[in-house]
């Protein structure tokens, strides 16, 4: 695979306020997920910096928390699979079971490591399996904190001439306030200490929970984002005995309930256009235009380049890691007129969305 090639516009959008939905209206954004997780171990400044570089609109880490309340960035705070950790003697006797948001995980936490601790470990790729490219740069960067991540999107936004965003995820928000580890008051702290609790500053918050984001509506100034997963549930609404699920918070009607606390949401991509049996690309749902007519914003996750997340049809000859049509199934979703995609590959959702504007 050739080195990706970088690619800075001269200038990057801000996000557009509740009520401005709709991709042709306002430009879509491209938020580079957990970095550029397709070119380098994902939640590493190492990511983040390359996915502005190559024209991400927004960086996005997941954030939890440190045993001395530090918001760290890792995709979970299981950190067995993203980190050295397991090749640390000394850390041995950390390794347990744990239920997370009601699923079961062994491994080593974020939440019994302290910051300190935490600096000794190196990050490395979370699935070389698909990216054995990105394995290269195992073990050569920290696990950022949340304060380094808002200073390089600082100093990143100046040297490239435009604002360059940040899209944090609060990730298992009821799981961390159990363990008196609560997400939210380090986060408002971080962007508040940034200058960053403004309306119109660079910023999503995101959660896949509702809870937390209604608290958050009372304290942040910047738009929210309501997470939606095509299964399962919000791990507040189960834990308070709420039988809803994520599809349940389709409707027109929830949807506008969403409207109250939240900007826009950002749903698993089927949900947008459905996938027929096949495996096929299938028909486009009424999602964006229901979400849309709640004045809500549509950020659909996640765009990857590799076969394997592809749609059968869009495919290319060679094994499941290997690159298939991206472009194509890019064209689809700008198409139905969402605001913005989750992209492992920011520098394809950049080329692409070029690509829809000139069409």
């Amino acid at each position: 695979m050739t080195a990706p090639t970088a690619v800075a516009p001269a200038t990057g959008p801000s996000p557009a306020p509740a009520g401005q939905t709709g991709g042709e209206a306002a430009q879509v954004v491209v938020i580079g997920h957990r970095g550029a997780a397709g070119y380098r171990p994902e939640h590493t400044l190492a990511s983040y910096e390359l996915a502005a570089r190559m024209g991400a609109d927004f960086m996005e880490p997941d954030l939890v928390s440190t045993a001395d309340g530090v918001l760290v960035a890792r995709h979970e705070s299981q950190i067995g699979t993203t980190t050295d950790v397991a090749a640390h003697p000394e850390f041995a006797d950390r390794r347990t079971t744990k239920t997370i948001d009601g699923y079961v995980h062994t491994g080593w936490f974020t939440e019994d490591f302290t910051l300190a601790e935490l600096r000794t470990l190196r990050a490395t790729e979370r699935i070389p399996e698909i990216r054995q490219e990105n394995t290269i740069y195992d073990r050569r960067f920290e696990i950022p904190t949340f304060d380094e991540i808002l200073e390089l999107r600082a100093r990143l936004s100046s040297e490239l001439g435009r604002e360059i965003g940040v899209y944090p995820e609060t990730k298992h928000p009821t799981y961390f306030a159990g363990l008196g580890l609560a997400l939210e008051a380090p986060l408002v702290a971080a962007l508040e200490g940034a200058g960053l609790n403004r309306a119109d500053a660079p910023v999503f918050v995101q959660s896949f929970e509702t809870a937390n984001l209604r608290a958050l509506d009372r304290v942040l100034a910047v738009p929210l984002i309501a997470l939606i997963d095509d299964e399962g549930a919000p791990a507040d609404l189960a834990a308070a005995g709420d039988t809803r699920t994520y599809l349940d918070l389709l409707t027109p009607e929830a949807l506008a309930d969403i409207a109250t606390f939240a900007d826009g949401i950002g749903p698993y991509k089927d949900l947008v256009i459905a996938r027929n049996a096949d495996g096929t690309l299938g028909s486009t749902t009424s999602l964006v235009a229901d979400a849309h007519a709640a004045g809500l914003l549509v950020h659909p996750y996640t765009f990857r380049n590799e076969n394997q997340f592809l749609p059968v049809g869009l495919r290319t000859a060679g094994g499941p890691t290997d690159y298939g049509d991206a472009f194509a199934e890019y064209a689809a979703f700008y198409a139905t007129g969402i605001d913005g995609v989750f992209a492992d590959n920011p520098d394809t959702a950049v080329a692409a969305r070029a690509l829809h504007r000139a069409a």
